[in-house]
């Protein structure tokens, strides 16, 4: 960088000197800081939560499942023993999913009944692991519910519950439904409300009486070693089951939509907050005008003793480019230290103030959960580098302009 960075140096030091150019130096810097900061810190907290709702939702619907075209998986047993080959294939567990009515104390709620295996469930779901299934077990008419669905029937463990299915039956147009009756075995609390408020888990046994479903199941759910790889593992395992009435559905595809909107919704609050970082950096074209015009006659003198407007611009591009990566760094270090501990801030926060920001009877996630992704911090620091390139290019360029003459005349 020569002379011009020499230079440049020079006049970022004796810019504090200036009262009015260092404020609005200060506050251009200030404003990159919190902007480079409040963003990254944002962005790890969206992180953060996007994981936490994943693994909630995963937790309920496994990572990927195998049927049959028809929803009926007839060879299960062999088809599972196939599956669990793939080396990627942590475990799989056979279920059966209908739907039926449960109906308690003159309540009745429509409700999605899953009919599991707990040995192998519980190596795929984590809402066994949370929950008491040994009368699901031993008795086989245990039932497992969700919070919320419990609150609105009014039932805690050990309160029987009637569930209301259809009959087989087409003989008959004037059929009354099946009726078997099931005891609260345990609650468990998937974080979401859609299982929360109407999934109902009984033993596969069961399921399979109540639905005439004989010996067949609904499919096969899978869990991975690698949940982003959930596509590619099911698709080889389609191909590798060998016959075309098989297929394979993946997480991303169950909540496709769920993810483009947490996507999306993760891309906008970027967009939004990028505008904090932009009127900062924006704030370093009226500091370095002001600038310029205060150095003119030293602008002037530096023509006289031959150095080019080339050289000039480069010098007040340094001073404007120094003053936006310092801004840029700090705001770097500060965000990701903040990210990295976010939860004990807002608890010292919430402490001090004597409320929660997220009640956990109101909210699916009571705390602030934070992921620091470097990919976001890159493209945090490259777009913030872009603004400050670009909002120091016009002053220097101006500078570079400063009629000689006219400067010397007046001086």
């Amino acid at each position: 960088m020569g002379i011009e960075f020499q230079v440049s140096t020079k006049y970022l030091r004796s810019n504090q000197k200036k009262g009015f150019v260092s404020f609005i130096s200060g506050v251009s810097m200030i404003g990159l800081v919190l902007g480079v900061m409040t963003l990254i810190t944002v962005l790890s907290v969206m992180n953060g939560f996007h994981k936490e709702l994943r693994e909630r939702i995963l937790g309920a619907i496994s990572h990927s499942y195998i049927t049959e075209f028809g929803d009926i998986l007839y060879d299960w047993e062999e088809v599972r023993s196939s599956i669990n080959k793939h080396p990627q294939v942590i475990d799989s567990s056979p279920y059966i999913q209908a739907y039926g009515l449960l109906n308690t104390h003159n309540k009745s709620f429509g409700v999605t009944v899953r009919g599991i295996s707990p040995s192998y469930e519980k190596n795929i779901s984590k809402i066994i692991d949370s929950s008491n299934d040994n009368d699901l077990i031993a008795g086989k008419s245990g039932m497992l519910i969700g919070s919320g669905l419990a609150i609105r029937l009014g039932v805690s463990v050990g309160d029987y519950v009637a569930l209301l299915t259809p009959a087989n039956s087409s003989g008959n147009s004037y059929l009354q439904p099946n009726i078997s009756q099931f005891i609260i075995s345990s609650i468990f609390e998937a974080g979401i409300n859609e299982y929360d408020n109407s999934l109902a888990l009984i033993h596969i046994e069961q399921a399979q009486k109540t639905f005439s479903m004989d010996d067949k199941v609904t499919g096969i759910r899978l869990k991975f070693d690698d949940l982003f790889s959930a596509k590619r593992i099911t698709s080889e395992i389609v191909s590798s089951l060998g016959v075309d009435r098989y297929y394979g559905v993946d997480w991303t595809v169950q909540k496709s939509n769920f993810i483009k909107a947490l996507n999306l919704e993760k891309q906008m609050i970027a967009i939004v907050l990028s505008l904090i970082i932009a009127v900062a950096a924006f704030n370093i074209v009226s500091m370095m005008i002001m600038v310029v015009t205060d150095k003119k006659s030293d602008i002037a003198i530096l023509r006289t003793i031959g150095m080019t407007p080339k050289r000039l611009v480069k010098i007040f591009f340094y001073q404007g480019l120094s003053i936006g990566l310092v801004g840029i760094l700090v705001g770097v270090v500060l965000g990701v230290a903040l990210a990295l501990n976010i939860e004990s801030v807002v608890s010292s926060i919430e402490s001090v103030l004597g409320f929660q920001f997220f009640p956990k009877d109101v909210f699916y996630i009571d705390r602030f959960p934070s992921e620091v992704h470097i990919n976001d911090i890159l493209m945090v620091v490259l777009g913030a580098i872009v603004l400050v390139v670009i909002a120091s290019i016009y002053p220097a360029i101006r500078a570079g302009k400063v009629n000689i003459a006219k400067v010397l005349s007046h001086e």
